[in-house]
């Protein structure tokens, strides 16, 4: 499962907030969001746990918790939408 979580501090790292989720579950990846020109995190990652039930347990356990002087946003991840579904810019004639 993949979980969205947002609302972190800026000094949150992939290494703590993998270790934070952990407690639930194995743990797959993790991703703090980064500026591609700043390179400073953008206050959002998301953790990829290895079932849905771990997944669940750390969204229901950790969602509305403080982290680094944070209260989290925690959710399931929504999957990206293809870029050719976005809306706007010019239609084809």
């Amino acid at each position: 499962m993949n979980i969205y979580v947002g609302n972190l501090s800026f000094n949150t790292d992939e290494q703590s907030l993998g270790d934070y989720f952990a407690q639930y579950g194995d743990v797959q990846s993790v991703r703090v969001v980064t500026d591609r020109e700043t390179g400073r995190p953008r206050g959002f990652g998301f953790v990829e746990m290895a079932t849905a039930e771990a997944g669940q347990k750390a969204i229901d356990a950790l969602n509305g918790q403080e982290f680094m002087g944070r209260q989290l946003n925690i959710n399931e991840a929504k999957p990206r939408e293809a870029m050719g579904n976005r809306g706007g810019g010019r239609g084809r004639y």
